[in-house]
């Protein structure tokens, strides 16, 4: 009798945590990021990201409509590649999440957006800069970074103004991220006064520069721009080096990562690098500066490894999006969208976020960074 008494108080307390469970409001947030190929890392990092605010999130208790929600992360790899990005979007859709944060690319974000537009599907992007992405009427989707056209024509100013560039040359990946953000690059290079002395294009699976360097190598250039990411920028500072080929490295947030010394194989002399990440927090900031501080120390503790460079961005997004269904009173899309585009001084890791009519961020930071002893450092915010 006591064994059956036990037994069947153990299936009732199964059954009643199993009714307050089904009683709970579950939320599917679906991210996408390349976790295979060259691009991984960075992949990784925004998943972690992810995760890590899906986990804050469940551990406070959110109410949404007077119900506690559970959140569940639905991820899935692109692998940087437009075609598997469009069918990671699909199968997203299919299984009816409530929203989505991603993608990490440009290239692949873009053709995803109209599939997330179609189904009525919130996304906000916590790394695509390319324009085009808010500028096709979407009104499903969002990014919590600056675009390229603030990238690239503050680094292209920068590059002038204070670089005080005469000869710059430009290469890009032809990705839809490498070519916008050099293209706004040379625009603004040109705008400032400054004079481009080469255009070379590669790819974004390259390990072979010599070519393209060594005519770049004829105009003497005392820059060099690239626009792509840092697996293919680290290999490219080796072969310079190689080449003898000393100018200064520019690049957007692509190649601002943590790894680009190790993927430089320690090639890169102090400030030769310099960088902008689509983001950042003012120095003089100092709550600020703690709070992101204590961000990655906690990103560190759970994961074992320091954070890339988007992983704050996503987590941001993900609080953005669930802060819009709280107050909206619901995760469904239809009732939380009109909340979500009137975001308004959302206190972020990464800083104030608003959105403009196209979904993009309001006064948005750029942050320069450069290179010393093969550690990242700020030079300074820019807005």
């Amino acid at each position: 009798m006591k064994f059956k008494f036990r037994t069947a108080a153990c299936a009732t307390a199964l059954l009643c945590a199993a009714s307050a469970y089904a009683a709970d409001l579950v939320v599917r947030i679906g991210h996408v990021g390349p976790i295979s190929g060259p691009s991984a890392h960075l992949g990784q990092d925004n998943e972690n990201g992810a995760r890590m605010a899906i986990d804050d999130l469940n551990a406070k208790g959110v109410m949404i409509g007077g119900r506690k929600a559970h959140f569940e992360l639905m991820a899935e790899d692109d692998a940087a590649d437009p075609k598997q990005g469009t069918a990671a979007a699909q199968k997203l859709v299919d299984e009816k999440v409530n929203g989505v944060i991603g993608h990490l690319n440009s290239g692949t974000t873009i053709p995803a957006s109209k599939i997330y537009s179609d189904a009525g599907i919130p996304q906000i992007s916590p790394s695509s800069t390319n324009p085009k992405y808010t500028r096709q009427g979407f009104k499903t989707a969002f990014r919590v970074v600056a675009d390229d056209a603030h990238l690239g024509g503050t680094l292209g100013r920068y590059a002038v103004k204070d670089l005080k560039g005469k000869a710059i040359a430009v290469i890009d990946d032809r990705t839809a991220y490498g070519q916008g953000v050099a293209d706004e690059y040379a625009k603004a290079v040109r705008a400032n006064g400054g004079s481009i002395v080469g255009r070379e294009y590669t790819n974004d699976k390259a390990t072979d520069f010599t070519a393209i360097l060594t005519k770049l190598k004829a105009s003497k250039p005392d820059i060099i721009f690239f626009g792509g990411m840092d697996t293919v920028a680290g290999p490219m500072l080796r072969q310079m080096k190689q080449l003898g080929i000393n100018a200064k490295f520019m690049g957007g947030d692509g190649i601002c990562t943590t790894s680009l010394p190790q993927l430089a194989a320690g090639t890169m002399a102090d400030n030769q690098v310099i960088c902008a990440e689509a983001g950042g927090i003012d120095p003089k900031d100092a709550a600020a500066m703690k709070a992101m501080e204590e961000f990655k120390q906690r990103y560190k503790r759970k994961f074992g490894t320091d954070v890339q460079i988007y992983a704050p961005y996503v987590y941001d997004a993900v609080n953005v999006m669930v802060a819009a269904m709280v107050k909206a009173g619901s995760a469904e899309p239809a009732k939380y969208l009109p909340v979500l585009a009137e975001t308004s001084d959302y206190p972020g890791i990464t800083g104030s976020i608003s959105f403009d009519g196209k979904g993009d961020l309001k006064h948005g930071a750029l942050t320069m960074h450069t290179f010393r002893g093969g550690q990242e450092v700020t030079i300074g915010v820019v807005r």
